[in-house]
């Protein structure tokens, strides 16, 4: 087990739309179930793709109370555990189509937060709850709201050696509740030119956090994905290990095993999928474990053709 007391949290984020983040969530929770870890993966994006590719779209239109109630209703904050689903490979916290509407509600709790921490606003928290449909000014506490997910977990982490978040495409309050709630990273990108901006507002997003809430968001690498060999890609991955020269950058060749897996409902181990990027998930599943105290007691081997 690990020597922290709460379960090893990871939020996988980039705002950038297509760089297969979900995707690589759902092979590193594959690759850490393969080595004998107890895993929670949280479907944090309201579009619910890793819901779908874990095959729970049932529980994505299930009726209230939701993940959206959980979120933003502090009276069901302690309700994550009656939304778990069970999948072979890990449990899930699912998404739900109720967590459309979140941002906005977490967006007014946040600045109920900040008025209330700074009377000189002279704002009546009163007001801006109004605008929302969960939010209270009594429930909220503290310089902001970003903690919501972090409580929710709280109450069913025990069970669970590993938390893994799927965090939105997008920068906002949803994103930053779910890098709260982990304080570690793990970003995927894709080697095409487009991801150094992308990389350079997450760098930018992370330091704002920070700030704001005063954590420190410690990086645990770089998935470079579905690497080609091109010029543009041999440039970009030189570019990703120059700027995150002190973490590790893993490469992840595009390969059809890992769409099959994913329309199957599971990761590359849980279909069963014999390809050789399957080791690249395990090296992160590793990586994951020596960094979070589980390395010393890892039993489960596996190895792939």
């Amino acid at each position: 087990m690990s020597s922290d007391t709460r379960s090893a949290r990871v939020c996988v984020t980039n705002a950038k739309g297509g760089t297969g983040k979900t995707t690589i969530a759902i092979n590193v929770a594959g690759a850490l179930n393969e080595r004998g870890r107890d895993v929670l993966f949280v479907d944090l994006d309201p579009q619910g793709n890793a819901t779908e590719g874990l095959g729970l779209l049932d529980a994505y239109d299930r009726a209230p109370p939701t993940f959206f109630d959980v979120l933003t209703d502090h009276r069901q904050r302690d309700r994550a555990g009656e939304l778990i689903v069970e999948h072979e490979e890990m449990d899930v916290l699912p998404s739900n189509i109720d967590l459309l509407q979140a941002e906005h509600e977490l967006t007014i709790a946040d600045l109920v937060a900040r008025v209330k921490d700074d009377p000189e606003l002279a704002v009546d928290p009163s007001a801006l709850a109004a605008l929302g449909i969960n939010v209270t000014p009594e429930a909220v506490s503290g310089p902001h709201a970003l903690d919501v997910l972090d409580e929710a977990l709280a109450g069913i982490e025990d069970e669970y050696d590993y938390v893994i978040i799927d965090s939105p495409p997008f920068y906002g309050k949803l994103t930053d509740t779910g890098i709260y709630a982990a304080q570690h990273i793990l970003v995927p990108a894709l080697t095409e030119a487009t991801s150094e901006r992308a990389i350079e507002l997450l760098i930018d997003q992370m330091a704002a956090l920070e700030g704001q809430t005063g954590i420190t968001v410690e990086t645990m690498g770089v998935v470079a994905n579905r690497v080609e060999k091109t010029n543009e890609d041999r440039k970009m991955l030189a570019w990703l290990n120059e700027v995150f020269d002190e973490f590790p950058v893993w490469e992840v060749r595009k390969r059809v095993a890992l769409q099959r897996a994913f329309k199957a409902g599971k990761s590359v181990f849980g279909a069963d999928e014999q390809v050789d990027m399957a080791e690249v998930f395990l090296d992160i599943a590793a990586a994951f474990d020596e960094r979070f105290g589980f390395a010393s007691d890892s039993t489960h081997e596996v190895t792939h053709d």
